[in-house]
C-alpha cells in the first residue's frame, strides 16, 4: 500500500487517480485571503448558495496528523520543525477528497500559497481552477475582526493570561446555562 509520499512517483504512470478528477469534470476555485479576510463566512455562504463543497487544506492536514497514520507522522514532524509540508503531500489529500466526494464543484481554502504549489497541483491532478477568489482585506480590518473573536494578549505573564482565558469561559458558562 503506498503512502501520500510515494504519491509523486505515482503521478508519473497511467494507474491510480491521475487525472479521475478531469474524467469526473471536477471544477474547482481556490479561495485565498488573510485570516478574518472572511473566506470562512463566504465560503459556507457559497456551499449554501452554489452547491459547492468547501475543502481546507488546513483541515485536511490536521485530520491526516489526528488519523495518526504514517503520513499524518510525518506531517505532524515537519510542522513542529517549522517545515512546510511538501506540495505533493496536500494535494494528494485534496485529490482524494475531491474523489470521495460525490461533488464535482469544489472551494480549496488556503491553498495554493505560492506559484510552485498551484504548478504541483495542475500537475499531479491534471486540472486547473475555474478562478482564484481572493479577499483582499487591510489588516487593521482583519486585525479588528479577529481580536473581536476572544483573542489573549499571551504576551503577559501566565496568570495574566489566564485571568483573561478565565473572564472568555466565565462569560461562556453563564451564556450556556
Amino acid at each position: 500500500m503506498g503512502t501520500v509520499l510515494d504519491a509523486p512517483k505515482a503521478a508519473n504512470t497511467n494507474t491510480g487517480a491521475v487525472g479521475r478528477l478531469k474524467e469526473k469534470g471536477v471544477k474547482v476555485v481556490f479561495v485565498l485571503g488573510g485570516p478574518g479576510s472572511g473566506k470562512g463566512t463566504q465560503c459556507a455562504n457559497i456551499v449554501r448558495v452554489f452547491g459547492f463543497t468547501h475543502l481546507s487544506a488546513g483541515d485536511l492536514l490536521r485530520a491526516e496528523i489526528k488519523s495518526g497514520s504514517e503520513n499524518g507522522t510525518m506531517i505532524q514532524n515537519m510542522i513542529k520543525e517549522g517545515k512546510i509540508v511538501p506540495s505533493e503531500v496536500t494535494i494528494k489529500l485534496l485529490e482524494k477528497a475531491m474523489l470521495e466526494n460525490g461533488n464535482d464543484k469544489f472551494l480549496i481554502d488556503g491553498f495554493p500559497r505560492n506559484e510552485e504549489n498551484r504548478a504541483a497541483f495542475e500537475e499531479v491532478t491534471k486540472i486547473g481552477p475555474e478562478f482564484v477568489l481572493f479577499f483582499d482585506c487591510p489588516v487593521e480590518e482583519m486585525e479588528r475582526r479577529l481580536l473581536g473573536r476572544n483573542q489573549v494578549d499571551a504576551a503577559k505573564p501566565v496568570d495574566e493570561v489566564f485571568e483573561s482565558v478565565r473572564v472568555i469561559f466565565s462569560s461562556f458558562s453563564k451564556k450556556a446555562a
